[in-house]
């Protein structure tokens, strides 16, 4: 895998998941700087995170301009075009599982490349996939959607296993980073219009 797919897989993701933290923001009625801090938290939280625990010094998202200039254009764009991005059904939700997808990907492979094994680099995939959604949403003070909504983690799971298994088995990288994106993509959008979820623990109601 070259260094320009994986950074291109990462800036896409940066750009979905800051459309994602800026329209959440927006619609917590945040001025534009704090529209602009949810749109690069949700963007590089999950990125920063993988690459401090896999000894990637300093993080991408400081390292290399490009990510705050996405982040910033993301917010930027959905502050001041709002209306239009809302005309999209759901847009949070569909620009998150895109973001969701990538950084899965994204982020199996670069534990691989820094010698992470399978099991730990699936595990790093789906952190740095659902990283941005955590810090977006505890930012504005909700339960993050990882804990919650419909097959969350476990589409990032599913994106970030194939993405490992190709690897052991030798498929070229950009097959398997389609399948392991599309996978993802595909088991968190289905999860949204079916109202998929995890089973959830019933407590009886006591009498006081």
């Amino acid at each position: 895998m070259t260094p320009i797919l994986l950074s291109s897989l990462d800036l896409i993701g940066t750009f979905a998941f800051a459309i994602s933290g800026a329209t959440l923001g927006v619609r917590k009625r945040l001025d534009l700087f704090g529209v602009l801090t949810l749109s690069f938290a949700a963007a590089t939280a999950g990125g920063i995170t993988r690459d401090i625990i896999i000894g990637a010094h300093p993080p991408a998202a400081f390292a290399d301009w490009r990510y705050l200039a996405t982040a910033m254009l993301a917010g930027v764009v959905t502050f001041f075009g709002h209306d239009r991005v809302e005309r999209m059904r759901n847009p949070v939700q569909l620009f998150d599982a895109v973001g969701l997808a990538l950084f899965a990907v994204s982020g199996t492979a670069k534990a691989l490349e820094y010698g992470i094994g399978p099991t730990g680099a699936i595990l790093l995939g789906m952190l740095s996939g659902i990283g941005g959604g955590i810090a977006r949403d505890v930012l504005v003070a909700e339960i993050p959607a990882v804990l919650h909504r419909e097959l969350y983690a476990v589409a990032a799971l599913l994106g970030a296993a194939l993405v490992a298994a190709g690897s052991a088995l030798g498929f070229p990288f950009a097959p398997t980073a389609i399948a392991g994106a599309g996978a993802c993509f595909l088991l968190r959008f289905m999860a949204i219009r079916r109202g998929w979820n995890l089973p959830i623990a019933r407590l009886r109601d006591v009498d006081d």
